[in-house]
């Protein structure tokens, strides 16, 4: 069984908590993060079987009505996404830095899978609304080479959509930068 990862994004904290409900109980998923984002939207975010996720998104999808900003189903998702969501990484070393900034909640979470996929890198933490005024980003780290392919990867995914705030590198990041962001 692949494993995918959905999320529906709405403009309605209420409806997004009651759809979030009606998706775990219609579809056999698991809730990776469902919460409130900046600003004053919510977030729900699944993990499963392809059918499974794809099932619940649609659901999702139907029962925003008119409270859907928008929504996601990556089949095969690199399995470094999900700790990167809830923040539980932390890579015993610190190569390069890339840092890479969106308009898009949705649009960071399909960039970070493309990515972690793109190179041998190992992520930081994939911030999806929360404190960012609506925005997203994801930090991760490797050698220098395979940073830049990261960024390159996901710079294409971000000024397709016409998302992109910024992407960075930090060859060699000075660790009180480093103990001021983790």
């Amino acid at each position: 069984m692949s494993k995918a990862i959905g999320m529906v994004e709405f403009t309605s904290i209420a409806r997004g908590i009651y759809v979030a409900d009606q998706m775990l109980k219609i579809s056999d998923v698991e809730i990776v993060t469902a919460s409130s984002v900046c600003p004053g939207k919510y977030i729900v975010i699944v993990e499963g079987d392809v059918a499974s996720v794809q099932d619940s998104v649609s659901i999702g999808e139907r029962l925003a009505e008119e409270f859907l900003v928008d929504s996601i189903v990556i089949p095969n998702v690199s399995p470094l996404v999900f700790p990167a969501i809830t923040g539980a990484t932390m890579p015993d070393e610190i190569q390069a830095l890339g840092i890479m900034e969106s308009f898009s909640l949705s649009t960071m979470v399909i960039a970070a899978d493309a990515i972690l996929k793109a190179a041998e890198l190992q992520p930081i933490e994939l911030r999806l609304g929360n404190g960012l005024g609506g925005k997203s980003f994801f930090t991760f780290t490797g050698d220098v080479a395979a940073v830049e392919t990261g960024i390159e990867t996901g710079k294409a995914i971000a000024k397709e959509k016409g998302l992109l705030v910024n992407a960075e590198v930090i060859a060699s990041p000075s660790g009180r930068l480093l103990s001021s962001l983790f």
